[in-house]
């Protein structure tokens, strides 16, 4: 675990001694303030990955002294420690930007799985770190990889991690988010950089013609067969295949793929002749392969052999938080690609399309605003730009927001709902469940509880 630079924040002496004393028993370092004026002096002159910030103290309150933290840093993680009965200040500080709250008497188990949860998220942060300056000593620019949100973070984090190792890899997503690049990313990443990636779509061609298509065939191996043909495999040597919608093959391809991964050989169509290859397979498929092995249709020891390690992009509507960022580059990249003088967006589009829930994902989106760019008569895409009106995103008089049928908060509702009757109303069970913590949950269920 990652060791923290913390700052604690607290007037009461033998409050802030406490937790000083536990914090660097875990090894962590930390200063002290005793005010919120003394805080803002160290943050202006030192660095800190964490502050525990008291919200009632003498002179500044710690919505004040949050407010300044985040102008002079946005990148410090900033947790109010605040008295039960006034959580709802607690929740202000939130919206401007606290990651947290705990409540006093502050509980040191519930301090320290806190602690660790920013500690993960500021390895992850250095990892991707390192990761993007790997990309650019491979000659990968950052507007290959475009995103913001931390379920991104981590998808792009465990790529570098797995990228170099040997093992076959199965990409799950829905279509559109963007698998083949993630593929493309990964066999960069690797020691087979060098050497070809072959992309193969299981779904574009016919069974008949998929196990040639993989695996080579010799003249006269069946009708038409006119001359020896290398398949796939055989061009990828050193290198990766990828094989899109993998949940597509035909029963015979499955077997020959499954004796390829166990044995690392395979037989051209009409030769008994063993070839051995050493290609690294990344599989990729937006249908429940799970459930296509419960079905019979799916081979249960080829699938246990493609997801060696299992990789699941999320949705675009999960990760809205990439959307400003993945909007501007398709923009500046249709705009140069069509030789368009596009400076951007007009307000009203801009807001509509983070409003959109885009079904078809990132592809989607880049269809739209290729659409906008290419039709577009001004320097400014507008409403009129777009393949959708904001009328279209009525539901039965609700309020616009995007194709959704419920909003937001209705959705998180409804989820933490299921995650209650699931947990049998065991709050730490739920909220583990839900990825958030306890206090989160609490907020979240008052907050709820008091629209009904």
């Amino acid at each position: 675990m990652q060791r923290l630079s913390i700052l604690i924040v607290e007037d009461g002496q033998s409050q802030r001694e406490m937790l000083r004393d536990f914090l660097m028993a875990e090894g962590h370092s930390v200063a002290e303030a005793g005010n919120g004026e003394k805080a803002i002096e160290k943050v202006l002159n030192n660095h800190f990955d964490l502050i525990l910030l008291d919200y009632k103290m003498p002179g500044m309150d710690g919505l004040e002294v949050l407010k300044e933290i985040k102008r002079i840093n946005p990148e410090i993680d900033v947790v109010i420690i605040t008295a039960y009965g006034t959580i709802e200040t607690a929740v202000e500080a939130i919206k401007v930007g606290a990651i947290d709250y705990i409540t006093k008497p502050v509980e040191l188990d519930e301090l320290l799985i806190l602690v660790n949860r920013v500690a993960e998220r500021r390895q992850l942060i250095k990892e991707n770190e390192l990761l993007r300056q790997e990309l650019g000593k491979k000659g990968i620019t950052a507007d290959k990889i475009v995103y913001k949100s931390p379920l991104m973070a981590e998808v792009i984090n465990m790529a570098g991690r797995v990228a170099a190792s040997r093992a076959s890899i199965l990409i799950q997503g829905e279509s559109g988010t963007g698998k083949e690049l993630l593929a493309r990313l990964i066999h960069q990443l690797s020691l087979r950089a060098s050497k070809p990636i072959i992309i193969v779509n299981c779904v574009a061609l016919h069974e008949n013609l998929l196990e040639s298509e993989l695996f080579g065939h010799e003249k006269g191996a069946f009708t038409g067969a006119t001359s020896r043909r290398i398949g796939r495999f055989e061009e990828a040597d050193g290198g990766t295949l990828f094989l899109d919608e993998i949940g597509e093959l035909t029963p015979a391809v499955q077997v020959k793929l499954l004796r390829f991964l166990q044995e690392r050989e395979f037989q051209r169509l009409g030769s008994n002749q063993n070839i051995t290859v050493d290609v690294r397979v990344i599989s990729a498929t937006n249908r429940d392969l799970e459930k296509q092995v419960k079905e019979g249709n799916f081979r249960e020891d080829l699938f246990y052999r493609l997801k060696v390690v299992t990789m699941h992009l999320p949705p675009l509507r999960d990760r809205k938080e990439d959307l400003p960022i993945l909007i501007d580059h398709f923009i500046q990249q249709y705009a140069v690609e069509n030789k368009k003088n596009i400076k951007g967006l007009t307000a009203e589009a801009r807001d509509l399309l983070l409003k959109y829930n885009y079904p078809g994902n990132v592809r989607e989106l880049a269809n739209i605003l290729e659409r906008a760019v290419v039709i577009a008569r001004d320097e400014y895409i507008t409403i009129d730009d777009l393949p959708f009106k904001p009328s279209s995103f009525a539901d039965h008089g609700k309020k616009p927001f995007g194709l959704l049928k419920e909003s937001v908060e209705e959705l998180e509702k409804k989820l933490i709902a299921e995650a209650m009757k699931k947990a049998q109303d065991n709050q730490t069970k739920a909220a583990e469940i839900l990825g958030m913590s306890e206090r989160m949950l609490r907020y979240k269920l008052k907050k709820y509880s008091s629209k009904d």
